[in-house]
């Protein structure tokens, strides 16, 4: 499917893969597309819906300037999916129950970490000395670490929001693990200062904004790169955090499954990010907002919900969208709107089949509160093609 929509109201296009947006993601794209640092267009992919400052489902590429806003404060969210040798006729009800419980005491979830003595040292350490130099070169930086002093025991643990583990069939009938998360408490408190940083720079500096969370650091700015170190070092974090997950994960499913081996290609993907990439004749930097990179040939991730189907795909490379895709299905409703429209009975119908919570307590992940997944795949063919299509027996949130 091609491009569905395009607005022309700003100083470049906004260029849109569905005509599923609402008029506040259009007003919020707008705004992205009336700043002076913005390069060519920007895209905006068919999960599309409304963020802060930037819409998330939006990539935004950017001349000699980074806006930390639309990379977020969840730096470096993304998925990580392995397939394993087992097959559906290993696997049973009673099996399944285990690994779900097994999983759930073995990776902490929502505010949980790991303890003092459980904590993955030997996998957070390379990251010691790096946040230390940033530290003390801003001290105010101090204060918003210290709330998230047990970084190190954060490492290898999910959170909570829309981050999940599951365990999944493919077309197939064979067994995949698939888990969502980010930098935790640590990414947010790095975004959260710097992004402080960058509205005070805009105010110092007179620059009027169509929003304040649209703040910019430019090449050669005092804290230019300082954020960009940061933002590194969020995302090597992230990338790591979901591998030492899936270890934990792993080993969870030995203890109750028959013995297996990982096959095939295992796919880690940032979706909330920023990267130096070439575009439309331009070094830029690039920034994906709940978007994957999906290059030709890139392998990437595409989760729906609770109940609903993922995907592995293969990027088709297409310069429109800045070589990108969705994340995922993508919200209809905030949390807020999907707790007083939703039951725990409605969440018990919509996850049938699925081991996984089913109390009132994750209602706003009910699949009826994001878009179609289906729709989105249809609405981006022109970007992706769908290697495998994965639907969870277990599910494991925050």
């Amino acid at each position: 499917m091609p491009i569905r929509e395009v607005l022309t109201s700003q100083r470049v296009p906004v260029k849109i893969w569905t005509d599923d947006a609402d008029a506040n993601s259009k007003r919020q794209l707008e705004n992205i597309a009336s700043l002076p640092i913005i390069h060519h267009h920007v895209a905006a992919m068919p999960d599309v819906h409304l963020g802060i400052g930037a819409t998330i489902g939006s990539v935004i590429a950017t001349r000699a300037a980074i806006i930390p806003a639309a990379v977020g404060v969840d730096i470096g969210c993304g998925m990580i999916a392995c397939r394993l040798s087992l097959t559906a006729n290993q696997l049973d009800e009673r099996a399944l129950k285990k690994v779900f419980d097994q999983i759930s005491r073995d990776v902490p979830v929502g505010r949980e970490q790991h303890s003092d003595s459980r904590a993955l040292t030997g996998a957070a350490r390379p990251f010691a000395a790096r946040l230390a130099a940033m530290t003390r070169k801003h001290p105010q930086l101090l204060k918003a670490v210290g709330r998230h002093s047990k970084w190190v025991n954060q490492m290898g643990t999910l959170g909570g929001g829309n981050h999940f583990i599951e365990v999944c069939l493919d077309e197939s009938n064979r067994v995949w693990v698939m888990l969502h998360s980010g930098s935790r408490g640590i990414g947010n408190a790095l975004a959260t200062y710097f992004i402080g940083l960058a509205r005070r720079d805009m105010e110092r500096s007179l620059i009027q904004l169509p929003d304040r969370d649209l703040a910019y650091f430019a090449e050669g700015s005092e804290h230019f790169g300082d954020y960009v170190e940061a933002v590194s070092w969020a995302q090597e974090y992230a990338m790591q955090n979901r591998r030492e997950m899936a270890d934990l994960v792993l080993a969870a499913l030995q203890r109750h499954l028959p013995a297996f081996d990982v096959t095939g290609e295992v796919v880690n993907c940032h979706h909330n990010y920023v990267a130096q990439e070439h575009h439309y004749g331009a070094d830029v930097w690039l920034t994906r907002k709940g978007a994957i990179r999906a290059r030709a040939g890139d392998p990437g991730i595409i989760p729906g919900s609770m109940g609903a189907q993922s995907f592995i795909v293969r990027g088709k490379g297409n310069a429109e969208s800045f070589d990108s895709c969705a994340h995922g299905a993508g919200r209809r409703m905030s949390r807020t709107a999907a707790n007083k429209q939703f039951s725990a009975a409605d969440l018990a119908r919509q996850t049938e089949g699925v081991v996984c919570r089913k109390d009132k307590g994750v209602v706003d992940e009910i699949p009826g509160a994001y878009k179609d997944i289906d729709t989105v795949m249809a609405n981006q063919a022109d970007l992706v093609e769908v290697l495998h299509t994965l639907k969870q027996v277990v599910c494991v949130k925050g």
